[in-house]
């Protein structure tokens, strides 16, 4: 499962990470040869590890989510130059104001990891509309719209990376989480189609499907276990690290190497790939 990004409003972007003890001219012309990278829910958890992993790999990073401490954190740990820019996905404009800002500064995006996401857990007879539409507008329609945004440029330049990270959620089912089911299976669906229909382009589109993740999403996850069984913190986190052959939480760098193994294969796409210990084999 994806990192929840949660906190503050949108501001406009700023740019960090450049190298230092390099003149000023040839930093910039250095910089301005690498490649753009867009990652949402980039905060914590996951988002954080890929983002690294990208700047690791030699990319810009523009990061995102709704707290612009946890971004300015998230830069702070990347190598080489990102760009900070708080919004939140579902309002309005957000996504054309967040991909025109990255645009007018680096150019267009030519990796786009849609990692933004949220969990939440109910009985079905009682999940609220309220709770449904939460799930579909951010675990859904937002990654939909962050690719249909930065699928013109791509096509037009003849390459690009799709990586929505989705979860084992989108391929089974499991009882109380059926709003957070249904949007993950949605968009397992969207990278599919889209998949097909860019692949003569040299855009590829693929999911990453974690199981349970060391995340601040799967201590959430925790704390409704033991609001609702009167378990033990322990207890309920045994109960999660137990669903997954390995017997442990997946680490967020373990997802992100699967995110790169997308970026740097042309040949892999309209793929949803488990990174779950081997709970759901293949």
């Amino acid at each position: 499962m994806s990192a929840t990004e949660d906190t503050t409003g949108s501001t406009a972007g700023s740019t960090a990470g450049s190298t230092a003890g390099s003149p000023a001219g040839s930093m910039a012309a250095s910089a301005g040869s690498l490649p753009v990278a867009l990652v949402t829910g980039a905060g914590r958890g996951i988002g954080r590890a890929v983002a690294v992993a990208l700047s690791q790999a030699g990319h810009r990073v523009a990061l995102t989510s709704r707290s612009r401490d946890e971004l300015e954190a998230t830069a702070a740990a990347c190598p080489g130059p990102t760009m900070v820019h708080p919004c939140d996905l579902t309002e309005g404009s957000a996504i054309d104001d967040l991909y025109a800002a990255i645009e007018a500064e680096w150019g267009p995006v030519e990796v786009l990891v849609a990692n933004a996401g949220a969990g939440v857990s109910a009985p079905v007879a009682k999940t609220t509309d309220e709770q449904w539409q939460r799930m579909l507008d951010l675990n859904l329609t937002a990654p939909f719209r962050c690719l249909r945004r930065a699928v013109p440029s791509m096509v037009e330049r003849g390459r690009g990376r799709v990586v929505v990270l989705a979860s084992v959620a989108s391929k089974v089912g499991e009882p109380y989480i059926s709003a957070y089911t249904a949007s993950k299976h949605g968009v397992l669906g969207l990278v599919r189609s889209a998949a097909a229909e860019l692949a003569r382009t040299g855009v590829t589109v693929n999911a990453v499907c974690p199981g349970y993740v060391d995340t601040p999403m799967t201590d959430a996850t925790v704390e409704g276990i033991v609001a609702r069984t009167g378990r033990s913190t322990e207890e309920a986190r045994a109960i999660l690290e137990a669903k997954q052959p390995i017997g442990r939480l997946i680490t967020p760098e373990e997802v992100a190497e699967a995110v790169m193994a997308c970026v740097r294969n042309g040949g892999i796409t309209g793929q949803g790939i488990n990174v779950d210990g081997g709970a759901l084999q293949s």
